[in-house]
């Protein structure tokens, strides 16, 4: 026979004849309920079909034991290797991750801001959308929630907390090696809708300088408005190969998902990047997307620590939640990357 089914507590009160503050004070701990009513209220859920509602056994405490997060995509799985971090973190400190998706709209992501200033929550974690974010709903939830920054950090968000990768440090690997290996990189950039886009491409343009050779950067304008970053990085690089240009070059792209739209339009073109001894083309990217492997060729890309940024997010913001967020200048965390090897260049 199914168990009654019971929707509320007021209904679970009656049916075990238990109070209802009672049986509010067991959800939130049973430790400070008597030992003897514990084992009356867990007997009594054993016969009945209920599921305490989730926000209301939290109204009343002082930590709501939830974290929010925001991110700009659903399709990158950058992303999902960073929210992997996350909630590994999380879970290990005992949190719970509500997760929201802005879609590259500053508008839904004011909205989702919005939302967990309504929830009362412990804290969140943001990956902007760059320099067009509203920094103004930024300011509200930085005075309502303990607040870090993950992986963009606009130029308007000086002074809030923020984990990330050392671009410098992992795209100057990663032209060093192209350097290193053939003939100095062109650098296949993403729109400039971010300060990862704008960062990477400088620390190319520094690395370059730096070992004497003349940078030079190409697809910095947005294309199509609603395109992703494969179809950008396939139409810069296939119009450049139907001209008979970079057919024996070495390119760099800004992230992993331009890089897969750069080998499309090597393969479209019967081209196959690699790394030959002498000449021929090269293509690497960056952030070790985890599709790379499986490429064809397989991706030579540098890795960024998604783990150890989720990790530190976390234990940074839980800091600021428990009062150890010190006044004064925001904290900076910054991981360096690896350089992963692959077919590809």
């Amino acid at each position: 026979m199914p168990k009654p089914l019971i929707k509320t507590m007021e209904e679970l009160s009656v049916a075990i004849g238990v109070s209802r503050p009672t049986l509010s004070r067991f959800f939130q701990d049973p430790t400070s309920v008597k030992a003897t009513t514990v084992a009356r209220i867990e007997r009594g859920l054993s016969q009945v079909e209920y599921v305490p509602n989730f926000f209301a056994t939290r109204l009343n405490r002082k930590s709501t034991g939830i974290i929010g997060v925001i991110i700009p995509y659903l399709n990158d799985l950058f992303f999902t290797k960073l929210l992997e971090g996350i909630e590994a973190a999380a879970m290990e400190a005992g949190l719970t991750v509500i997760t929201q998706c802005s879609h590259s709209d500053p508008a839904i992501e004011a909205r989702a801001a919005e939302t967990f200033m309504s929830m009362n929550m412990d804290g969140a974690l943001v990956a902007p959308l760059g320099d067009h974010s509203d920094w103004s709903v930024h300011l509200r939830l930085k005075s309502r929630l303990p607040f870090v920054l993950m992986d963009s950090r606009p130029r308007t968000m000086p002074d809030v907390d923020f984990v990330g990768t050392n671009h410098r440090q992992s795209t100057g690997l990663i032209t060093e090696y192209l350097c290193r290996v053939g003939d100095p990189p062109v650098f296949l950039a993403m729109p400039r809708v971010n300060f990862n886009a704008l960062e990477r491409e400088a620390a190319y343009i520094e690395q370059m300088e730096e070992l004497g050779f003349e940078p030079r950067v190409i697809g910095t304008e947005l294309i199509g408005e609603d395109w992703h970053f494969e179809e950008h990085g396939a139409a810069v690089l296939g119009d450049e190969f139907a001209r008979g240009r970079l057919t024996e070059s070495s390119i760099l792209c800004a992230n992993d998902r331009v890089a897969i739209g750069a080998l499309h339009a090597a393969s479209r073109h019967g081209l196959k990047p690699g790394r030959a001894e002498f000449g021929g083309l090269r293509i690497a990217g960056h952030d070790d997307y985890p599709l790379c492997p499986y490429m064809n060729p397989a991706l030579t890309t540098v890795a960024q620590d998604t783990d150890a940024i989720g990790q530190k997010a976390v234990s940074r913001l839980l800091q600021i939640i428990n009062g150890g967020g010190e006044a004064g200048a925001p904290e900076l965390t910054l991981f360096d990357g690896t350089l992963k090897l692959r077919d590809s260049a």
